[in-house]
Protein backbone atom coordinates (compact mmCIF):
# COMPACT_ATOMS: atom_id res chain seq x y z
CA UNK A 1 0.00 0.00 0.00
CA UNK A 2 1.73 3.43 -1.19
CA UNK A 3 1.71 5.55 2.19
CA UNK A 4 1.08 9.41 1.71
CA UNK A 5 4.34 11.73 1.91
CA UNK A 6 5.27 12.98 5.16
CA UNK A 7 7.78 15.56 4.12
CA UNK A 8 8.06 17.08 0.34
CA UNK A 9 10.82 19.53 -1.31
CA UNK A 10 10.37 22.06 -3.76
CA UNK A 11 13.45 23.29 -6.22
CA UNK A 12 13.43 25.62 -8.88
CA UNK A 13 16.10 25.38 -12.02
CA UNK A 14 17.30 26.53 -15.16
CA UNK A 15 16.58 29.79 -16.21
CA UNK A 16 13.81 31.95 -14.89
CA UNK A 17 10.03 32.10 -16.13
CA UNK A 18 7.18 33.95 -15.09
CA UNK A 19 5.59 31.40 -13.05
CA UNK A 20 8.40 30.07 -10.31
CA UNK A 21 7.31 32.11 -7.78
CA UNK A 22 3.81 31.56 -8.18
CA UNK A 23 4.00 28.06 -8.68
CA UNK A 24 6.18 27.63 -5.23
CA UNK A 25 3.15 30.03 -3.26
CA UNK A 26 0.50 27.24 -5.12
CA UNK A 27 2.20 24.23 -3.97
CA UNK A 28 2.65 25.58 -0.50
CA UNK A 29 -1.08 27.09 -0.69
CA UNK A 30 -2.68 23.28 -2.01
CA UNK A 31 -0.49 21.18 0.84
CA UNK A 32 -1.87 23.70 3.90
CA UNK A 33 -5.37 23.43 2.58
CA UNK A 34 -5.11 19.41 1.85
CA UNK A 35 -3.17 18.19 4.75
CA UNK A 36 -1.21 20.73 6.87
CA UNK A 37 0.73 18.22 8.53
CA UNK A 38 2.66 17.71 5.69
CA UNK A 39 6.12 19.20 5.91
CA UNK A 40 7.67 21.17 2.90
CA UNK A 41 11.03 22.37 2.10
CA UNK A 42 12.83 24.57 0.23
CA UNK A 43 16.55 23.49 -1.72
CA UNK A 44 18.01 26.40 -2.11
CA UNK A 45 19.08 27.35 -5.30
CA UNK A 46 18.08 24.18 -7.59
CA UNK A 47 19.71 20.96 -7.77
CA UNK A 48 23.18 22.83 -6.54
CA UNK A 49 21.57 22.97 -2.93
CA UNK A 50 19.82 19.44 -3.23
CA UNK A 51 23.48 18.05 -3.49
CA UNK A 52 24.44 20.32 -0.90
CA UNK A 53 21.81 19.82 1.32
CA UNK A 54 21.29 23.74 1.72
CA UNK A 55 17.35 24.01 2.52
CA UNK A 56 14.90 26.37 3.68
CA UNK A 57 11.73 25.11 6.13
CA UNK A 58 8.65 26.36 5.52
CA UNK A 59 7.06 27.14 8.11
CA UNK A 60 3.67 28.54 9.67
CA UNK A 61 4.17 32.02 8.89
CA UNK A 62 5.59 31.00 5.34
CA UNK A 63 2.23 28.92 4.61
CA UNK A 64 0.09 31.68 5.81
CA UNK A 65 1.87 34.81 3.92
CA UNK A 66 2.33 31.56 0.52
CA UNK A 67 -0.13 34.28 -1.17
CA UNK A 68 2.41 36.71 -1.38
CA UNK A 69 4.52 35.01 -3.89
CA UNK A 70 1.89 35.46 -6.30
CA UNK A 71 3.00 38.76 -6.98
CA UNK A 72 6.39 38.01 -7.58
CA UNK A 73 9.03 37.35 -10.23
CA UNK A 74 12.36 35.31 -10.06
CA UNK A 75 12.49 32.26 -8.02
CA UNK A 76 12.83 33.52 -4.51
CA UNK A 77 14.68 30.03 -3.42
CA UNK A 78 17.02 30.18 -6.38
CA UNK A 79 17.49 28.46 -9.24
CA UNK A 80 20.72 26.99 -11.03
CA UNK A 81 21.83 25.18 -13.99
CA UNK A 82 23.43 21.77 -12.88
CA UNK A 83 22.80 18.28 -14.45
CA UNK A 84 23.55 15.82 -12.30
CA UNK A 85 24.29 13.26 -14.77
CA UNK A 86 27.51 15.48 -15.54
CA UNK A 87 29.48 14.34 -12.91
CA UNK A 88 32.95 16.26 -13.98
CA UNK A 89 30.41 19.33 -14.04
CA UNK A 90 29.60 19.02 -10.14
CA UNK A 91 33.06 17.91 -8.99
CA UNK A 92 34.38 20.99 -10.88
CA UNK A 93 31.92 22.92 -9.34
CA UNK A 94 32.39 21.67 -5.78
CA UNK A 95 28.83 20.53 -5.84
CA UNK A 96 30.50 16.72 -5.19
CA UNK A 97 33.93 15.34 -4.34
CA UNK A 98 35.51 13.34 -6.66
CA UNK A 99 34.94 9.40 -6.96
CA UNK A 100 31.18 10.70 -6.22
CA UNK A 101 27.98 10.41 -8.52
CA UNK A 102 25.72 13.49 -7.67
CA UNK A 103 22.83 11.33 -8.22
CA UNK A 104 23.27 9.02 -4.81
CA UNK A 105 24.42 12.21 -3.23
CA UNK A 106 21.04 13.71 -4.19
CA UNK A 107 19.15 10.17 -2.99
CA UNK A 108 21.13 10.03 0.29
CA UNK A 109 20.26 13.85 0.61
CA UNK A 110 16.32 13.53 0.08
CA UNK A 111 16.53 10.71 2.98
CA UNK A 112 18.44 12.32 5.22
CA UNK A 113 16.60 15.32 4.98
CA UNK A 114 13.22 13.29 5.55
CA UNK A 115 11.82 13.65 2.09
CA UNK A 116 9.34 11.05 0.04
CA UNK A 117 8.51 13.35 -2.84
CA UNK A 118 10.29 16.08 -4.93
CA UNK A 119 8.65 18.91 -6.76
CA UNK A 120 10.79 20.16 -9.34
CA UNK A 121 10.27 23.36 -11.20
CA UNK A 122 11.49 23.71 -14.43
CA UNK A 123 12.19 23.66 -18.26
CA UNK A 124 13.53 20.85 -20.42
CA UNK A 125 16.80 19.98 -19.01
CA UNK A 126 15.25 20.61 -15.39
CA UNK A 127 12.90 17.99 -15.98
CA UNK A 128 15.07 15.35 -18.33
CA UNK A 129 17.16 15.54 -14.93
CA UNK A 130 14.14 14.53 -12.74
CA UNK A 131 13.82 12.22 -15.09
CA UNK A 132 17.34 11.01 -14.40
CA UNK A 133 16.95 11.00 -10.84
CA UNK A 134 13.85 9.56 -10.89
CA UNK A 135 15.04 6.53 -13.00
CA UNK A 136 17.91 6.21 -10.66
CA UNK A 137 16.06 6.25 -7.36
CA UNK A 138 13.33 3.44 -9.28
CA UNK A 139 16.83 1.12 -10.35
CA UNK A 140 18.09 1.64 -6.80
CA UNK A 141 14.85 1.14 -4.72
CA UNK A 142 14.73 4.17 -3.24
CA UNK A 143 10.76 5.12 -2.32
CA UNK A 144 10.85 8.62 -3.53
CA UNK A 145 8.93 10.30 -5.82
CA UNK A 146 9.76 12.92 -8.06
CA UNK A 147 7.08 15.44 -9.87
CA UNK A 148 7.90 18.27 -12.33
CA UNK A 149 6.14 21.24 -13.15
CA UNK A 150 7.04 22.57 -16.85
CA UNK A 151 8.23 25.61 -17.01
CA UNK A 152 10.32 27.38 -19.82
CA UNK A 153 9.18 31.09 -21.92
CA UNK A 154 9.91 29.24 -24.96
CA UNK A 155 6.66 26.79 -24.76
CA UNK A 156 9.01 23.83 -26.48
CA UNK A 157 8.75 20.74 -24.48
CA UNK A 158 7.68 17.65 -25.60
CA UNK A 159 4.28 16.68 -25.32
CA UNK A 160 3.67 19.40 -23.31
CA UNK A 161 1.02 21.77 -24.74
CA UNK A 162 1.42 24.73 -22.80
CA UNK A 163 4.41 25.26 -20.65
CA UNK A 164 3.87 27.87 -17.21
CA UNK A 165 5.05 31.51 -18.16
CA UNK A 166 5.07 31.80 -21.06
CA UNK A 167 1.65 33.48 -21.97
CA UNK A 168 3.28 36.16 -19.24
CA UNK A 169 6.42 36.21 -21.02
CA UNK A 170 4.80 37.15 -24.48
CA UNK A 171 3.01 39.95 -22.63
CA UNK A 172 5.77 41.34 -21.01
CA UNK A 173 7.92 41.00 -24.00
CA UNK A 174 5.18 42.90 -26.22
CA UNK A 175 5.17 45.59 -23.30
CA UNK A 176 8.99 46.14 -23.58
CA UNK A 177 8.47 46.82 -27.27
CA UNK A 178 5.89 49.55 -26.73
CA UNK A 179 8.37 51.96 -25.11
CA UNK A 180 11.31 50.92 -27.46
CA UNK A 181 9.19 51.29 -30.67
CA UNK A 182 9.19 55.47 -30.40
CA UNK A 183 12.87 55.32 -30.77
CA UNK A 184 12.22 55.28 -34.05
CA UNK A 185 11.56 58.48 -34.44
CA UNK A 186 15.15 59.64 -32.58
CA UNK A 187 16.66 59.05 -36.00
CA UNK A 188 15.65 58.97 -39.96
CA UNK A 189 16.33 55.54 -41.51
CA UNK A 190 15.57 53.76 -38.27
CA UNK A 191 16.20 49.79 -38.13
CA UNK A 192 15.38 48.31 -34.86
CA UNK A 193 15.76 45.00 -33.88
CA UNK A 194 13.66 43.29 -31.31
CA UNK A 195 15.66 39.75 -30.16
CA UNK A 196 13.32 37.71 -28.00
CA UNK A 197 14.15 34.68 -26.19
CA UNK A 198 13.77 31.60 -28.11
CA UNK A 199 16.80 28.87 -28.38
CA UNK A 200 15.24 26.54 -31.07
CA UNK A 201 11.59 27.52 -30.84
CA UNK A 202 9.99 30.75 -32.40
CA UNK A 203 6.77 30.20 -30.28
CA UNK A 204 7.77 33.01 -27.87
CA UNK A 205 8.72 35.86 -30.53
CA UNK A 206 5.53 35.42 -32.35
CA UNK A 207 3.25 35.10 -29.20
CA UNK A 208 4.81 38.48 -28.53
CA UNK A 209 4.58 39.76 -31.97
CA UNK A 210 0.98 38.75 -32.45
CA UNK A 211 -0.23 40.54 -28.63
CA UNK A 212 1.78 43.59 -29.68
CA UNK A 213 0.10 44.14 -32.98
CA UNK A 214 -2.86 43.19 -31.79
CA UNK A 215 -2.63 46.88 -29.26
CA UNK A 216 -1.77 48.85 -32.19
CA UNK A 217 -5.11 48.27 -34.06
CA UNK A 218 -6.75 49.72 -30.47
CA UNK A 219 -5.21 52.93 -30.35
CA UNK A 220 -5.32 56.30 -31.87
CA UNK A 221 -3.28 58.01 -34.61
CA UNK A 222 -2.59 61.13 -35.61
CA UNK A 223 -0.87 61.11 -39.00
CA UNK A 224 -0.45 64.63 -39.57
CA UNK A 225 2.36 64.60 -36.83
CA UNK A 226 3.94 61.01 -38.09
CA UNK A 227 1.47 58.74 -35.73
CA UNK A 228 0.39 56.16 -38.08
CA UNK A 229 0.05 52.56 -37.43
CA UNK A 230 2.48 51.35 -40.16
CA UNK A 231 5.62 53.22 -38.06
CA UNK A 232 4.84 51.73 -35.34
CA UNK A 233 4.27 48.66 -36.83
CA UNK A 234 5.95 44.68 -36.57
CA UNK A 235 7.52 44.74 -40.47
CA UNK A 236 9.00 41.66 -39.90
CA UNK A 237 9.08 38.43 -37.84
CA UNK A 238 12.13 35.67 -38.04
CA UNK A 239 12.02 32.27 -36.04
CA UNK A 240 14.51 29.45 -35.89
CA UNK A 241 11.34 27.26 -38.01
CA UNK A 242 12.60 29.44 -40.52
CA UNK A 243 15.11 30.42 -42.70
CA UNK A 244 15.45 33.82 -43.68
CA UNK A 245 15.85 35.07 -47.56
CA UNK A 246 17.63 37.82 -47.28
CA UNK A 247 17.08 38.77 -51.19
CA UNK A 248 13.64 38.67 -51.20
CA UNK A 249 13.13 40.13 -47.54
CA UNK A 250 15.96 42.93 -48.18
CA UNK A 251 13.74 44.11 -50.98
CA UNK A 252 10.72 43.94 -48.93
CA UNK A 253 12.03 46.14 -45.98
CA UNK A 254 13.33 48.29 -48.01
CA UNK A 255 10.73 49.77 -49.93
CA UNK A 256 9.14 49.78 -46.08
CA UNK A 257 11.76 51.89 -44.84
CA UNK A 258 11.75 54.39 -48.14
CA UNK A 259 7.55 55.07 -47.17
CA UNK A 260 7.76 55.41 -43.28
CA UNK A 261 11.60 55.64 -42.45
CA UNK A 262 11.77 53.35 -39.91
CA UNK A 263 11.37 48.80 -40.09
CA UNK A 264 10.86 46.96 -37.27
CA UNK A 265 12.23 43.43 -36.78
CA UNK A 266 11.37 40.77 -33.95
CA UNK A 267 13.72 38.11 -34.11
CA UNK A 268 14.17 34.61 -32.11
CA UNK A 269 17.63 34.76 -30.34
CA UNK A 270 17.92 31.60 -32.10
CA UNK A 271 16.94 32.32 -35.57
CA UNK A 272 20.32 32.22 -38.08
CA UNK A 273 22.60 30.56 -34.61
CA UNK A 274 23.97 27.79 -37.02
CA UNK A 275 25.33 30.37 -39.93
CA UNK A 276 26.94 32.62 -37.12
CA UNK A 277 28.51 29.29 -35.60
CA UNK A 278 29.48 28.09 -38.53
CA UNK A 279 31.26 31.80 -38.91
CA UNK A 280 32.68 31.51 -35.90
CA UNK A 281 34.25 28.26 -35.97
CA UNK A 282 35.70 28.84 -39.49
CA UNK A 283 37.95 32.14 -37.44
CA UNK A 284 39.14 30.03 -35.42
CA UNK A 285 36.83 31.17 -32.51
CA UNK A 286 35.69 29.50 -29.75
CA UNK A 287 31.57 28.78 -29.21
CA UNK A 288 30.39 29.04 -25.76
CA UNK A 289 28.45 26.53 -24.30
CA UNK A 290 26.52 25.68 -20.80
CA UNK A 291 26.86 22.65 -18.90
CA UNK A 292 24.19 20.96 -21.05
CA UNK A 293 25.94 21.66 -23.84
CA UNK A 294 23.71 24.59 -25.30
CA UNK A 295 25.31 27.70 -26.89
CA UNK A 296 25.37 31.04 -25.17
CA UNK A 297 23.39 32.73 -26.77
CA UNK A 298 23.87 36.13 -25.06
CA UNK A 299 27.81 35.68 -26.21
CA UNK A 300 26.98 34.86 -29.79
CA UNK A 301 24.51 37.66 -30.49
CA UNK A 302 22.00 37.20 -33.13
CA UNK A 303 20.05 39.86 -32.95
CA UNK A 304 23.38 41.94 -33.67
CA UNK A 305 24.22 39.44 -36.53
CA UNK A 306 20.82 39.70 -38.10
CA UNK A 307 20.59 43.56 -37.75
CA UNK A 308 24.00 44.26 -39.63
CA UNK A 309 22.95 41.95 -42.64
CA UNK A 310 19.95 44.06 -42.83
CA UNK A 311 21.16 47.54 -42.66
CA UNK A 312 23.51 47.85 -45.23
CA UNK A 313 21.03 45.97 -47.53
CA UNK A 314 17.48 48.02 -46.61
CA UNK A 315 19.75 51.67 -46.60
CA UNK A 316 19.47 52.00 -42.33
CA UNK A 317 20.87 55.34 -41.22
CA UNK A 318 21.09 53.76 -37.34
CA UNK A 319 20.53 50.56 -35.61
CA UNK A 320 18.92 49.83 -32.52
CA UNK A 321 18.94 46.30 -31.11
CA UNK A 322 16.97 45.73 -27.70
CA UNK A 323 16.56 42.57 -26.28
CA UNK A 324 13.26 41.97 -23.51
CA UNK A 325 14.48 38.71 -22.16
CA UNK A 326 15.42 39.90 -18.82
CA UNK A 327 12.64 42.25 -18.64
CA UNK A 328 10.08 39.21 -19.74
CA UNK A 329 11.18 36.30 -17.94
CA UNK A 330 11.19 37.53 -14.18
CA UNK A 331 8.35 39.27 -14.76
CA UNK A 332 4.89 38.30 -11.88
CA UNK A 333 2.90 35.46 -13.38
CA UNK A 334 -0.40 37.08 -15.19
CA UNK A 335 -4.06 35.32 -14.46
CA UNK A 336 -3.80 33.30 -17.48
CA UNK A 337 -0.42 31.45 -16.44
CA UNK A 338 -2.20 31.52 -12.60
CA UNK A 339 -5.11 29.38 -13.60
CA UNK A 340 -2.81 27.06 -15.41
CA UNK A 341 -0.63 27.11 -12.18
CA UNK A 342 -3.12 26.25 -10.20
CA UNK A 343 -4.58 23.24 -12.15
CA UNK A 344 -1.51 21.61 -12.59
CA UNK A 345 -0.17 22.45 -9.03
CA UNK A 346 -3.67 21.02 -7.92
CA UNK A 347 -2.73 17.63 -10.02
CA UNK A 348 0.80 17.85 -8.58
CA UNK A 349 -0.29 17.61 -5.17
CA UNK A 350 -2.55 14.80 -6.35
CA UNK A 351 0.01 12.83 -7.67
CA UNK A 352 1.74 13.57 -4.75
CA UNK A 353 -0.44 11.68 -2.48
CA UNK A 354 -0.32 9.03 -3.95
CA UNK A 355 3.40 9.00 -4.90
CA UNK A 356 3.03 8.99 -8.44
CA UNK A 357 5.33 10.07 -10.25
CA UNK A 358 6.01 12.35 -14.12
CA UNK A 359 6.00 15.85 -15.24
CA UNK A 360 2.41 17.53 -15.40
CA UNK A 361 1.19 19.13 -18.25
CA UNK A 362 -1.43 18.94 -20.95
CA UNK A 363 -0.73 15.95 -22.71
CA UNK A 364 -0.59 16.34 -26.73
CA UNK A 365 -0.81 13.36 -27.56
CA UNK A 366 -3.11 12.30 -25.53
CA UNK A 367 -6.43 15.03 -26.53
CA UNK A 368 -4.59 17.68 -24.29
CA UNK A 369 -5.60 16.30 -21.03
CA UNK A 370 -4.15 17.16 -18.10
CA UNK A 371 -2.10 14.32 -16.63
CA UNK A 372 1.22 13.15 -14.56
CA UNK A 373 3.07 12.51 -17.90
CA UNK A 374 5.80 10.04 -17.98
CA UNK A 375 9.83 11.37 -17.47
CA UNK A 376 10.93 9.16 -20.93
CA UNK A 377 8.66 11.23 -23.04
CA UNK A 378 9.62 14.88 -22.05
CA UNK A 379 12.40 16.24 -24.15
CA UNK A 380 12.67 19.96 -25.21
CA UNK A 381 13.48 21.70 -28.82
CA UNK A 382 9.89 21.43 -30.07
CA UNK A 383 8.81 23.61 -33.04
CA UNK A 384 6.72 25.62 -33.19
CA UNK A 385 3.79 25.10 -36.38
CA UNK A 386 4.53 28.09 -38.63
CA UNK A 387 0.93 26.58 -40.26
CA UNK A 388 -0.20 27.80 -36.91
CA UNK A 389 -3.55 30.10 -37.94
CA UNK A 390 -3.26 32.98 -35.77
CA UNK A 391 0.62 32.89 -37.21
CA UNK A 392 -0.57 32.98 -40.51
CA UNK A 393 -2.93 35.73 -39.39
CA UNK A 394 -0.02 37.86 -38.36
CA UNK A 395 1.82 37.49 -41.36
CA UNK A 396 -0.99 38.57 -43.41
CA UNK A 397 -1.33 41.47 -41.15
CA UNK A 398 1.82 42.75 -41.42
CA UNK A 399 2.94 41.86 -44.62
CA UNK A 400 5.03 39.17 -44.83
CA UNK A 401 4.50 36.56 -47.53
CA UNK A 402 5.09 33.07 -46.39
CA UNK A 403 6.93 32.58 -49.68
CA UNK A 404 9.71 35.17 -48.75
CA UNK A 405 10.61 32.74 -45.75
CA UNK A 406 12.28 28.89 -46.44
CA UNK A 407 10.69 26.14 -43.64
CA UNK A 408 13.36 24.62 -41.46
CA UNK A 409 13.15 21.01 -41.45
CA UNK A 410 12.61 19.54 -37.73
Amino acid sequence: MTTKPKKVAILTAGGLAPCLSSAIGALIERYTEIDPSIEIICYRGGYKGLLLGDSIEVTPHVRENAHILHNYGGSPIGNSRVKLTNVKDCVKRGLVKEGEDPQEVAARQMIKDGVDVLHTIGGDDTNTTAADLAAYLERNKYNLTVIGLPKTIDNDVYPIRQSLGAWTAAEHGSRNFSNVVAEHNSNPRMLIVHEVMGRNCGWLTAATAQQYQNKLELQAWLPELGLTKERFSVHAVYIPEMAVDFATEAARLSQIMEEHDNVNIFVSEGAGVEDIVKAMEAAGQAVPRDAFGHLKLDAINPGAYLAKEFAAKIGAEKTLVQKSGYYSRAAAANLADQRLIKGCVDLAVECALRREGGVIGHDEDQDNRLRAIEFDRIKGGKPFDINTPWFEELLAKIGQPKGALVEVAH
